[in-house]
């Protein structure tokens, strides 16, 4: 068992500005934002008093066709440097920069899209704070997979259905943008050819309750075999559950998962052949004229045979101020364990503030 004990205190500044086409129907826009990190404990920031660093340029493209005239739709965002939450390493460019997401849609009726590309992954939903990122969902939150999505509802009834053929463009790449790290690596394995789906349910006027699956392969890229075999699997359950109380509101689930990893990273890397576990989530939101007060909560339990690991927590509470053309946030984050590259559970400290802004014209 592994114990991780790091305080981090960050300041962040983000800079963005929208540029509207003379077309109503296509938007284009640019941002850019950057950071000043202070790490607790750090000899070298302790000496240097933390750096200046995570800038990033994004680029955005949406647009669909006027009204009569085409069913099509699209949207693009791009990201350029190191603060662009995406990792050399594990993505399919080797550098900082890569597409968060991509996706040409065509709608089959008024309420009915087809979307092909790189899209949001329907499971679950993903934490609304700015900067602390999605806790203990670690994989399960802001997924930005590769593949076909069919969104559309019926009466109280909404459904998502989708096909990924793989989490990122490549043969090789595991890089999920914001949601990093918790699914492999170039060289461990990857998720391919997952079906997922969720089915909301309208309950009453502001109240929805969601059922969300996915099931799908995992690709051994350890180099152990002769080809890259599709030889593991993977499947995760979550309910849950969002509704609005006057200027608040509340969103809640509970979450099982459980991999088979590929039998070559078990044999190469001596890690258990069946990782599982246990999560719930919570988030709070309550607005009051220009402010926005919010908390992000989750919780992981082991259930991994031999993982003596106990159960985690990690909070993010905050609150943004509506200025005008932006918004200023204040963010803490404390966390009590991690969910690593297998989606494995351990414990750990780890401590961080962040304040940041940004703007958009």
């Amino acid at each position: 068992m592994t114990t991780r004990h790091t305080t981090v205190v960050v300041v962040g500044v983000v800079l963005a500005s929208a540029i509207s086409s003379v077309s109503a129907e296509t938007a284009l826009g640019a941002g850019v934002w950057a950071n000043y990190r202070y790490v607790e404990n750090d000899e070298r920031d302790e000496e240097t008093f933390g750096d200046f660093a995570d800038e990033a340029l994004i680029l955005y493209a949406d647009g669909h066709a006027p009204l009569d005239e085409g069913k099509w739709s699209f949207s693009a965002e791009m990201r350029i440097g190191p603060g662009s939450f995406t990792r050399p390493a594990s993505n399919s460019t080797g550098d900082s920069f890569t597409l968060h997401k991509a996706w040409v849609g065509w709608s089959l009726n008024e309420s009915t899209v087809l979307r092909f590309g790189k899209s949001q992954v329907p499971f679950g939903w993903k934490t609304v704070n700015f900067w602390p990122g999605d806790l203990l969902q670690a994989g399960y939150g802001d997924q930005m997979d590769v593949g076909v999505k069919l969104s559309g509802s019926a009466g109280v009834l909404g459904y998502e259905v989708g096909y990924y053929h793989a989490d990122d463009w490549g043969e090789t790449s595991t890089d999920t943008v914001d949601d990093n790290g918790h699914w492999g690596s170039p060289d461990t394995y990857r998720k391919v050819q997952t079906v997922v789906g969720d089915l909301a349910w309208n309950v009453a006027k502001g109240h929805t309750v969601h059922l969300s699956v996915q099931q799908g392969r995992l690709q051994d890229l350890t180099g152990t075999a002769a080809v890259d075999e599709v030889s593991g699997d993977h499947v995760a359950y979550a309910l849950w559950y969002e509704g609005t109380y006057g200027p608040a509101y509340l969103k809640a689930e509970y979450m099982a998962m459980e991999r088979d990893l590929p039998p070559g990273l078990v044999a190469s890397q001596g890690v258990p052949g069946t990782i599982s576990n246990q999560r719930a989530f919570a988030e709070l939101g309550f607005r009051r004229g220009d402010f926005f007060f919010y908390l992000d909560a989750s919780i992981a339990m082991p259930d991994t045979e031999g993982n003596d690991a106990d159960n985690v927590t990690a909070f993010a509470p905050g609150f943004s101020y509506d200025y005008g053309p932006g918004w200023v946030y204040v963010e803490y984050l404390t966390q009590g364990g991690f969910v690593d590259a297998n989606g494995e559970v351990g414990e750990g400290d780890f401590d961080a503030l962040y304040l940041s802004a940004d703007f958009y014209l």
